[in-house]
């Protein structure tokens, strides 16, 4: 793999030495509301130089640690499956090289290819989940394969007692009921996280950590195709990006982000800060 053209601030390691590595997946094919998220990574990096490299939340510094770039997947924007199959190629390429795969969409059911290839490696695999939304839909509008459904697929993969979703206030009621009896779900806030989190550790679980970054309050990250009232804020988010990374955790994703939905820019300033602050975490 060759190093993309432009980085994200301080992210330019070579492979070889490379402890974490970013690979983008810009698609957004099955959005049901608002598209632009298949322009979110592209625009994080753009924009990541208005950022400081050194983060005062954790007194730690980007340059400090060794990330490679890898640039954005080209992907079939005509059909998921073949995306998501490049997206879980290139998840296992980075994973068989001993490093971390950092997926940065592209709308939330590019996970789905990231997970499949995690979970070929790691088969105890838990999965901690922000989002606004439940994305337990068995098919939205006919299509399996849809933003709308991407965590019942994984679902499908890993089965009951390894899902925990925090933050969700949108969903059909189905979705809820679906929960209740297969998910571990908290709606509104984090609220159970650090019960959670102690569980996973006391197992050694592995864990894959998935936030559609929507889990946001609008009013603070109105930059994404289905924003949701009554969200977390920044540093809530970010303290939960701490706890859950005290885990073993053994990939992340964080998505739908849709710049252009935010003119002002401040959406695509949060999801670069956001991100600067899960790569610092993760490199404990």
């Amino acid at each position: 793999m060759e190093r993309n053209v432009e980085t994200f601030i301080a992210c330019d390691a070579p492979f070889e030495d490379a402890d974490i590595v970013l690979y983008g997946a810009p698609f957004d094919s099955t959005t049901s509301f608002r598209p632009g998220a298949r322009f979110g990574a592209a625009a994080m990096r753009h924009e990541s130089f208005g950022l400081e490299t050194y983060s005062p939340y954790q007194d730690k510094d980007l340059e400090d640690i060794a990330v490679f770039d890898s640039g954005d997947l080209e992907l079939c924007f005509g059909s998921a499956e073949a995306a998501l199959a490049d997206i879980e190629a290139r998840a296992e390429e980075i994973l068989a090289a001993g490093k971390f795969p950092l997926l940065l969409g592209g709308e939330h059911l590019v996970t789905l290819g990231a997970v499949r290839a995690v979970y070929k490696k790691y088969p105890g695999l838990h999965i901690i989940h922000f989002d606004a939304h439940a994305d337990l839909r068995d098919d939205y509008l006919g299509a399996k394969l849809s933003h709308a459904c991407v965590i019942r697929r994984c679902h499908d993969l890993l089965g009951d007692g390894r899902i925990h979703q925090f933050c969700i206030r949108s969903g059909e009621r189905a979705e809820f009921r679906f929960a209740q009896a297969h998910t571990e779900m908290h709606k509104f806030s984090f609220e159970g996280l650090e019960a959670c989190v102690e569980a996973l550790r006391a197992a050694n679980a592995p864990v894959y950590l998935t936030v559609d970054l929507d889990c946001l309050d609008p009013s603070a990250f109105p930059g994404t195709g289905t924003p949701e009232a009554g969200g977390v804020g920044f540093l809530q988010l970010i303290e939960a990006i701490f706890k859950v990374c005290r885990l073993n955790v053994v990939g992340a994703d964080l998505n739908e982000l849709a710049p252009m939905l935010d003119p002002s820019g401040v959406s695509t300033a949060t999801a670069c800060k956001v991100l600067r602050e899960m790569m610092l975490s993760l490199s404990n």
